[in-house]
């Protein structure tokens, strides 16, 4: 196993508290940390009907089992366990006695708030950052955008060295008959499908959810109960617009990403890296790529999920913006791979705009060498290999 990111992290706060929460979209690579950590203690699956019953008509005689911990992987799938646990840590509330792991992170959310807040330090694993693949023994150095694109990160893709489209093809028929049937009921599996690859469609562009509706066939109250599903379960992000008090007034609707740009390729129909690389959302794949990987560096940093972008009425804009100090770090993002002058004209005009909040900027593109201006650094995406 490589050594994920935010192991360092996890490690120190299992000093800290009785019990540690990790979620993440399934195959984000939760169980096999949790055992490689924590292998000490006894790995306990809630996907396992015989399990699963124990937990939930005796939890206290369940918990009993597991005096000195354990880790507990889709605790989602028992989330009154959660209410039981209180009892069981404060009781004896030493550090790093249990692990639960779960997939889906409102409902999980939801137990682990009102039963274990002060208890539970709650960190988020995705799929593999661009240097955790890097680790991966006899891995050559990536330099093929197109490729990195259409492979995506789900850890079993690498580690199993599988064909992208095949697994991905199996990784959402696995969320179609499994995630959906335990989070909702959907009916018309069909049309819901149909939605999923109009978002796709979407990738990188403000969220309408009527006109989303209406090409899906669905109506706006059922597509807002689809997007808040797909967020549920770790398919879609959507990225909020950064709001100040001016007079200028701003675009009050979220950006449409998938946590994996892999998927969304696939669900685009794309097969091959020549395909991707020819498509008319190329520029939005990347810029999916790049806040995607923002996201999880802050994720296995222990800092929030906040991240915004900006954009006015007069269509000015900024791809990324990520909070730092009370000020915003700013970040074009730009998949072709000739540096143009027009890559720097939304950092340029946020900054005259808002010089107050501007704690620095840069940009982010597809080529191979970056260069260092005197105003707005440019960095390759071949950069994000060492992070």
């Amino acid at each position: 196993m490589i050594t994920r990111n935010i192991a360092p992290l996890l490690q120190q706060l299992a000093t800290q508290y009785p019990v540690i929460t990790l979620t993440g979209p399934r195959q984000s690579g939760k169980t096999t940390l949790a055992k490689a950590l924590f292998a000490d203690k006894p790995y306990v699956t809630l996907e396992d009907p015989d399990v699963r019953r124990f937990a939930t008509d005796d939890p206290r005689g369940f918990l009993a089992s597991y005096q000195r911990g354990a880790v507990f992987d889709e605790i989602q799938r028992v989330p009154q366990l959660a209410s039981y646990l209180q009892g069981v840590v404060d009781a004896d509330p030493q550090p790093g006695r249990f692990f639960l792991t779960g997939s889906h992170q409102f409902e999980l959310m939801t137990q682990v708030s009102q039963s274990l807040a002060g208890r539970t330090a709650v960190l988020r694993l995705l799929p593999f950052t661009l240097a955790e693949v890097q680790r991966m023994p006899g891995r050559a150095p990536a330099s093929d955008l197109a490729q990195t694109l259409l492979t995506g990160f789900y850890p079993r893709i690498h580690d199993r060295g599988l064909d992208p489209s095949q697994a991905l093809s199996d990784y959402f028929a696995t969320y179609v008959e499994r995630d959906l049937r335990q989070l909702a009921a959907v009916h018309d599996l069909q049309r819901f499908e149909r939605f999923v690859r109009l978002c796709a469609g979407r990738t990188g562009q403000l969220l309408n959810l009527n006109s989303l509706g209406n090409d899906a066939g669905v109506s706006h109250v059922t597509a807002r109960a689809w997007i808040d599903l797909l967020q549920t379960s770790y398919i879609v992000y959507l990225l909020p617009p950064w709001f100040v008090n001016t007079g200028k007034r701003l675009i009050k609707s979220s950006k449409l990403y998938f946590y994996d740009v892999g998927l969304a390729s696939w669900l685009l129909g794309l097969r091959t890296s020549d395909q991707v690389a020819r498509d008319p959302l190329w520029g939005s794949l990347f810029e999916n790529f790049v806040i995607m990987e923002a996201m999880k560096d802050r994720l296995n940093a222990g800092e929030s999920a906040e991240m915004y972008f900006y954009r006015d009425s007069e269509g000015n804009e900024v791809d990324l913006l990520l909070p730092t100090g009370g000020k915003m770090h700013a970040i074009e993002i730009k998949a072709g791979a000739t540096v143009n002058p027009d890559y720097f004209k939304g950092l340029k005009n946020f900054a005259a705009h808002h010089p107050l909040v501007v704690a620095g900027g840069s940009v982010i593109f597809g080529g191979a060498q970056g260069q260092q201006r005197s105003d707005w650094p440019v960095h390759s995406w071949l950069d994000l290999r060492a992070k």
